[in-house]
């Protein structure tokens, strides 16, 4: 096998490294993380690849030559919304790299056009909207009840989507968009619109329970990845506190008026 100098391992190990970091970032589970991380360096001629993940930083380390030679490097983290579209475009990369033999460079410039894909956020609107309106009505709401769910939950994931678009923190985001489909759905009692108020109150913040990270929480712990299945259900523990935070508040302040 070639022998790989040290600054080519240095180059990919970058490469590897920022791979991996755009996996964490939009949402892969540690598993999908470190096995691509391992295939991209294999077939880059990288004997071993050794990675620590938490949920806000990857250590990586590179052994080629025979394991004589070591590259180690560290990268932060952000969080960004999850997107699996990110993860498949790294996975097909990755496939790429394996079967067509390409270098290094290949991963940079594949990475540099990896770019996220948003669906349009009109049909999310009233998708999220039409999703929890309908729970509303299977879970015994009448038909005011699946309208008010549906314009409570239109109207908290536009401002969910605009607090996201202003980088709001995620907590005070989750925190927010409750208060504000708490006070729309809590019209439906003030005014009697509807015979299953509560019914509303609750389907209109199901689009804000984190099932996604609560589950890659379970898989990470199950595989052995301790620490980011702690990390992934503290962070989704803290935006259910927060959506309950928005939602107290909410009922509190309808309380104060009387209504």
């Amino acid at each position: 096998m070639k022998k790989i100098t040290y600054e080519e391992q240095t180059k990919i190990t970058r490469a590897i490294i920022k791979a991996a970091v755009l996996m964490l970032e939009f949402g892969a589970e540690s598993k999908l993380i470190e096995e691509t991380a391992q295939r991209l360096g294999n077939a880059l001629g990288i004997d071993s690849v050794e990675m620590s993940l938490i949920p806000s930083a990857i250590v990586l380390s590179t052994l080629s030559n025979n394991q004589t030679q070591s590259v180690t490097t560290t990268r932060r983290a952000h969080h960004k919304p999850i997107n699996m579209s990110i993860v498949c475009d790294v996975q097909k990369m990755c496939h790429n790299i394996e079967k067509e033999k390409q270098d290094v460079d290949f991963i940079f410039k594949a990475l540099k056009e990896i770019q996220p894909n948003y669906y349009n956020r009109w049909l999310v609107m009233f998708m999220v909207g039409l999703s929890c309106a309908s729970f509303a009505y299977l879970t015994g709401g009448d038909i005011s009840a699946f309208f008010i769910t549906f314009i409570a939950s239109t109207l908290a994931m536009f401002t969910r989507q605009e607090l996201a678009k202003r980088k709001f923190v995620m907590i005070i985001t989750f925190a927010f968009t409750a208060f504000v489909a708490t006070i729309v759905a809590g019209l439906s009692q003030i005014y009697e619109l509807s015979s299953t108020p509560n019914v509303i109150l609750s389907a209109s913040v199901i689009l804000l329970a984190p099932g996604f990270p609560f589950v890659n929480s379970v898989l990470d712990a199950v595989k052995g990845y301790l620490a980011m299945g702690w990390g992934r259900w503290m962070q989704a523990v803290l935006l259910t506190v927060a959506t309950s935070i928005g939602i107290i508040l909410a009922l509190a302040l309808l309380s104060l008026k009387g209504w």
